[in-house]
């Protein structure tokens, strides 16, 4: 079997949607019968550190932009019409991706990763092609539902493929009396939220967490909210926690190195995100591995990440009395998760196992 792979980013991208594409194409690539995978990234921001799968043919001509992209694809499907799948790592990229369909009469595959499946997107050919595909694996099942409203494709052929995480390196320990330093965090408790400060939706959840945080600093005064990740929206985050009177107990950590992420973490006593927009919450495994309980949200797809409150507590974003009582019952409680049972169900082994089930399904309908 061969197969074509159209996406935005994965080796040598950041970010959640590049992380679920790495993952995915290490999981087609051990698909039993699989001889080459073809893949064609729109982007690639870093050098790719870690080494390929044998059978993927990693090829950098299209990155660039969508019309080097498009010549790029096109030398490909001159010269070589022999694959058995097209598949499709970013929703954007549907138009593209049912053209490589039609030329060679193979099946296409669509991953949705999120808030951008939920709604029609602002792209009426996106919109149009959409419907045209044979079959989808969303990250969760409330991207599935969202997407099933307006798409036009059936709910038979959207299946839901929760996300996986590369474990390695992310276990828990103690504090980093070196990072508790560096950010004069003293010995009082220490909420955090990871994540990208992007003012254009504020779904991620850090408005919620300061708005608690003048009550929650009359009961825990050594609290401490540490909000890890850079972006154009940090300015007026720190002047919210100015407004609020609470920005002597908030610490912007800035962009957080892979090297440094496990020792962040393990800085929290909670890891709160009530977010309104999060397709899975990667981020929330993460801190989970690292044995810190997390606070996840109702309202996207971190409480699936959660499994709806049998890894963590899971509230209603908009709702301040629950997201405060949550964040004193994880305070008050302190005890760590079990990580080898968030491991166990999100390890690399459980995530292939329903891959490749789902491959067999799509792949192969009448044996299944």
């Amino acid at each position: 079997m061969r197969i074509l792979a159209l996406y935005t980013d994965a080796f040598g991208g950041y970010g959640g949607i590049a992380a679920a594409n790495r993952h995915f194409l290490r999981g087609l690539c051990a698909y039993p019968g699989v001889e080459e995978l073809v893949a064609l990234p729109l982007l690639q921001p870093e050098p790719i550190t870690s080494s390929l799968p044998g059978c993927l043919d990693h090829r950098t001509e299209g990155i660039g932009g969508k019309s080097t992209y498009l010549r790029a694809l096109t030398k490909v499907l001159l010269k070589d019409r022999d694959f058995d799948l097209v598949w499709c790592g970013h929703i954007h990229l549907t138009p593209i991706a049912l053209v490589a369909k039609a030329l060679l009469g193979a099946p296409l595959l669509l991953n949705i990763h999120g808030v951008d499946a939920w709604t029609p997107t602002h792209r009426r050919l996106v919109n149009w092609s959409v419907p045209h595909i044979d079959h989808v694996i969303s990250v969760a099942d409330v991207t599935k539902r969202r997407f099933i409203r307006w798409s036009g494709v059936s709910p038979q052929n959207v299946d839901v493929l929760p996300n996986t995480i590369d474990f390695s390196g992310l276990t828990p320990g103690p504090k980093s009396d070196e990072l508790i330093d560096r950010y004069n965090l003293g010995d009082g408790p220490v909420l955090m939220t990871m994540g990208r400060l992007v003012g254009r939706d504020r779904r991620k959840g850090f408005d919620r967490v300061l708005e608690v945080m003048p009550e929650l600093l009359n009961e825990y005064p050594g609290l401490t909210y540490l909000i890890a990740g850079k972006g154009p929206d940090r300015e007026r985050l720190e002047q919210k926690a100015t407004d609020l009177g609470v920005r002597d107990r908030v610490v912007f950590a800035g962009y957080v190195p892979e090297s440094e992420k496990a020792e962040h973490f393990r800085l929290a006593d909670a890891y709160v995100m009530p977010s309104e927009g999060e397709g899975f919450g990667l981020v929330i495994l993460e801190a989970l591995a690292c044995g810190v309980p997390a606070i996840g949200s109702t309202s996207d797809g971190t409480s699936e990440a959660l499994q709806h409150g049998r890894f963590g507590s899971v509230v209603d974003p908009a709702d301040q009395d629950a997201l405060m009582s949550a964040i004193r019952s994880t305070l008050d409680a302190n005890t760590s998760v079990e990580s080898a049972a968030v491991r166990s169900y999100y390890g690399k082994e459980a995530y292939r196992e329903r891959q490749h089930a789902l491959l067999d399904k799509i792949l192969e309908p009448d044996s299944t």
